[in-house]
């Protein structure tokens, strides 16, 4: 009797979908080409693990050594705010962003601070020839005997560099660029991009060597490659910035060594990426006095709390589609301020075309900006300046009420410190109280 041949079995290499033919699109995570094809599926009756001697035993917590885990210092004080206060050895510190957004720059920059030193830095460009980097790390002013430069896409060739010349700190540009020779798939692909991972992550692990890897991003603004990527590695930092500013923050989605909620800020220049230890002046006008259609909040960026302006006009039209722009705060939000001020307060923007902006480029996310957008949009209505040096800040409710934000009390102190006055806040009530507390004559007006 002939034996029933087995079907060749797929498997997503996103989310481990498993299907018995090839598809471009993944029906659990909806992923584009990511099924593989794999010899047998695993985990069936006849697969049994034999158990192995472990290489070292196992010890009690209070033995283990800490003092392996300690953070040394970049020399960016901003990177090491970031990271928890400096690298870890043998840490895998995953640094995505946008082309174009400082990633290479910060990451030159920061081998060079090293190798001053004394420790040998390898940084191995996979996108650009040893000559394009040296470039920029002599318009950074980052050349140093002990930083050393190679540019390969093999995988075996960049662990042979390592064995090499045994550097302290390995910096790979990037891991979507390097492909591993024993597997046929091109380099990007999900299986590439996780074998060479994994190899740069092993080799981080067994040496106590720490791995900084630059990770290319989506259209979407996610990671490229399987998500196993993210998970893999011990730190995940992105660069944040829009190219048409100088401004750039430095965040971190994952961090096994330290906090999540710190943000570092730099500003890119022609000689690198130079660090805004106190960016409060940023992102406020440079101007004497209030103008109407602006109001200055208190945001928080992280830990920071930085004072940011907001900036609305507010337009007449006869078109019978008023426009509604908005740059650096979400649409959506405005949006629902515009239908809280007209129905809480009496204003009426159906006849206006609204745009709103913020200052400096910064991107205002946290619900604590509605009351500083309402107050720029009635402001610009009633063509009425807000009380001079006040900030306010606040979450807006459809209902017309203001809710308690987080770390009051930090926002509070430190606008007192920057001069600002006030500020309104929560406590006001109702929108419409807080309004007319801040704008001269909103009451009589509205």
């Amino acid at each position: 009797m002939a034996t029933k041949r087995k079907r060749p079995a797929y498997e997503c290499s996103e989310c481990g979908y498993e299907a018995v033919k090839w598809v471009g699109r993944c029906p659990e995570c909806q992923a584009w080409g990511t099924i593989e094809e794999r010899a047998a599926a695993r985990g069936g009756p006849q697969f049994r693990a034999e158990p192995l001697a472990p290489a070292t035993a196992a010890q009690p917590i209070t033995e283990v050594d800490a003092g392996q885990a300690v953070h040394w210092p970049t020399g960016i004080s901003e990177f090491d705010r970031v990271l928890g206060g400096g690298i870890v050895p043998g840490a895998a510190i995953l640094l995505s962003g946008e082309p174009g957004v400082g990633k290479s720059t910060l990451l030159i920059d920061t081998a060079s601070k090293i190798a001053s030193l004394g420790a040998k830095v390898l940084y191995v460009s996979a996108e650009e020839s040893v000559n394009q980097v040296r470039l920029r790390a002599e318009r950074t002013d980052a050349l140093h005997p002990t930083l050393y430069l190679a540019s390969e896409t093999d995988l075996a060739t960049v662990l042979g560099h390592v064995d090499e010349v045994q550097p302290r700190l390995l910096i790979v540009d990037s891991v979507q660029t390097v492909a591993s020779a024993e597997l046929d798939a091109l380099a990007g692909q999900p299986s590439q991009v996780r074998e060479v991972a994994s190899a740069l992550i092993r080799l981080a692990k067994s040496r106590g060597l720490p791995v900084i890897i630059v990770g290319h991003v989506t259209k979407d603004g996610q990671v490229a490659g399987p998500r196993l990527l993210e998970h893999l590695v011990d730190v995940v930092a992105h660069v944040d910035g829009d190219r048409q500013t100088a401004l750039r923050f430095v965040r971190t989605l994952k961090n096994r060594f330290g906090p999540t909620d710190e943000v570092g800020c730099f500003e890119m220049t022609g000689e690198g990426m130079r660090e805004v230890p106190d960016p409060s002046a940023l992102f406020i006008s440079d101007r004497d006095g209030s103008v109407p259609g602006t109001c200055v909040t208190m945001a928080l960026e992280g830990k920071r709390v930085l004072p940011v302006e907001i900036q609305a006009l507010v337009v007449p039209t006869q078109a019978p589609n008023p426009r509604r722009v908005v740059n650096g705060v979400d649409a959506g939000r405005v949006a629902m301020l515009l239908a809280v001020l007209e129905r809480r307060c009496g204003l009426s923007f159906a006849q206006h075309d609204v745009y709103v902006s913020t200052v400096g480029g910064v991107r205002l996310t946290e619900p604590a900006a509605d009351l500083a957008i309402a107050a720029a949009l009635a402001s610009a209505k009633l063509e009425s300046a807000l009380e001079d040096r006040l900030a306010v800040f606040g979450e807006v409710s459809l209902v017309g009420d203001l809710r308690h934000v987080t770390n009051e009390k930090q926002r509070i102190t430190e606008g007192r410190r920057l001069g600002f006055a006030g500020p309104v806040g929560p406590d006001a009530g109702r929108l419409a109280q807080a309004l007319a507390a801040a704008i001269p004559g909103f009451a009589q007006r509205t």
